[in-house]
């Protein structure tokens, strides 16, 4: 079966969640290029492979060369380099990179709202007074506490050190006289850092392909 529109390429492509610490390998994290070889998302090997079976992508070896299925499925798995999927023939190397045949707009994917992508945010420092500590030492407070409505959002979630959110407590900036450093905002990444934070993983031959996203 091809698959005959860019529209059914990017339905392909639309749920991207891998686990971080999950063992399947085709949930491993490859990178999509589209015909100008530009970085269009992060997505799974699993649907890289459909991608590939398909007829709407080739795979790129570490040399930049293209292959199609049929070509990739017999390459050799490198042992200590190569990630693999068992097959009846024996195994099925997983390609890093897959090349899109047809154009795919290059649109930025949503940051989630995460713990890590908050710290990142904030650059591992208090937003109360400053200070920057270990990761264990660092929590994440609600600049509306939760027990008066504060929501779970980028503009109301703020990296706090241990000593700052018991201050605060339930009370509001304001309140506890605790001005913040800055306005929590999403963050606006370059689209090189957001595939790269939505990612478990970053290979070497991804770098060519981000430095230019």
């Amino acid at each position: 079966m091809r698959i005959r529109n860019a529209s059914s390429v990017e339905q392909l492509l639309r749920e991207t969640e891998y686990g971080d610490n999950d063992p399947d390998p085709l949930h491993l994290p490859v990178l999509v290029l589209n015909r100008y070889y530009q970085p269009v998302r992060i997505t799974t090997a699993r649907r890289a492979f459909r991608l590939l079976y398909t007829g709407n992508a080739s795979a790129l070896d570490d040399h930049g060369e293209r292959y199609d299925f049929g070509c990739w499925r017999v390459l050799p798995v490198r042992n200590g380099i190569d990630d693999a999927v068992p097959i009846v023939s024996g195994a099925l190397r997983v390609p890093r990179i897959v090349h899109l045949n047809r154009y795919a707009r290059v649109r930025r994917p949503a940051v989630r709202l995460t713990r890590q992508n908050l710290m990142l945010r904030d650059g591992h420092q208090c937003q109360y007074c400053g200070s920057r500590a270990t990761l264990r030492n660092l929590d994440l407070d609600h600049v509306l506490p939760r027990s008066r409505g504060g929501e779970d959002s980028w503009q109301n979630l703020v990296t706090a050190c241990q000593p700052c959110n018991r201050r605060k407590g339930r009370r509001t900036p304001q309140e506890a006289s605790m001005p913040l450093i800055r306005r929590p905002a999403m963050p606006r990444w370059s689209l090189a850092v957001q595939l790269l934070v939505c990612a478990s993983t970053a290979y070497k031959e991804w770098e060519p392909f981000l430095k230019a996203g």
